[in-house]
């Protein structure tokens, strides 16, 4: 794909948001943001690529971009699109949308792709969902992450992110005010970490196997980078939501 760009300019509304993101995670938590995204990468083209495991990731990761000077496009939900005032900021802002389990969801690749063959940078959840691993690791993630940095030869910068899960409930809005106010109170530590981009430079768009093995790579490369954020809570996290539900199914398996 022909990635000649000038580079995709964040609307004012976005930036305005980065900062307003900053701003609410520094009422409910202490945000710490460590490595970086080399400067010339921040304008595009680029994948970032998240670990999911609360509603509140997609303010903290807003924020932790803000501080490394990076104004990402977000492919996000349908359901927040459809909200009345949301759904407008978010498509004025120049976020994707994604239609999951509908046959508009392969659309948001499309587009996706597009918005980066035109230096966009766009934020991507591999897993496809907030994870349901009862420790709270990567799960195994879907290919449209990898299959758009194949298809669009962008780099692609592992996030990885820990704390938000004691923010907001995995069942939020149902329980928001309290967690709210518990975080507000305890003004727990969340910590992002942006890392190596991932070396893909082996495996070639559309040959078989490929998209599984770069999806692999991503998710191995997310989980060594949240190691070190969650060094004292090697295994299990110490802050348990009786609301999320546990799911082994899509447990990830690092491959040799």
């Amino acid at each position: 794909m022909d990635t000649e760009h000038s580079g995709w300019q964040p609307p004012l509304i976005w930036r305005a948001a980065q900062l307003l993101a900053r701003a609410l995670v520094g009422a409910v938590a202490r945000l710490e943001v460590t490595g970086e995204v080399p400067a010339s990468l921040r304008r595009g083209p680029l994948v970032l690529a998240a670990n999911h495991i609360s509603p509140f990731d997609p303010v903290v990761l807003a924020a932790a971009c803000r501080a490394v000077g990076v104004s990402p496009r977000i492919m996000a939900t349908g359901g927040l699109f459809r909200a009345p005032v949301v759904g407008t900021a978010m498509r004025r802002a120049g976020h994707i949308r994604v239609d999951r389990g509908t046959a508009a969801a392969g659309r948001a690749l499309d587009d996706a792709a597009t918005a980066v063959g035109h230096g966009s940078v766009i934020l991507v959840y591999p897993e496809g969902r907030i994870g349901l691993d009862p420790g709270l690791w990567p799960e195994r993630g879907k290919t449209g992450t990898a299959r758009l940095a194949l298809h669009c030869d962008a780099p692609v910068i592992p996030v990885a992110q820990w704390g938000s899960h004691e923010v907001l409930p995995y069942r939020a809005p149902k329980g928001l005010l309290r967690g709210v106010a518990r975080s507000m109170l305890r003004r727990p530590v969340v910590r992002v970490r942006f890392g190596a981009p991932v070396d893909l430079a082996d495996l070639t768009y559309g040959a078989p196997g490929t998209a599984r093995r770069a999806t692999d790579r991503i998710i191995d490369a997310i989980t060594d980078n949240l190691v070190p954020l969650r060094s004292d809570e090697p295994e299990r996290p110490r802050h348990v939501d009786p609301g999320r539900p546990v799911d082994l199914s899509r447990a990830h398996r690092r491959r040799a």
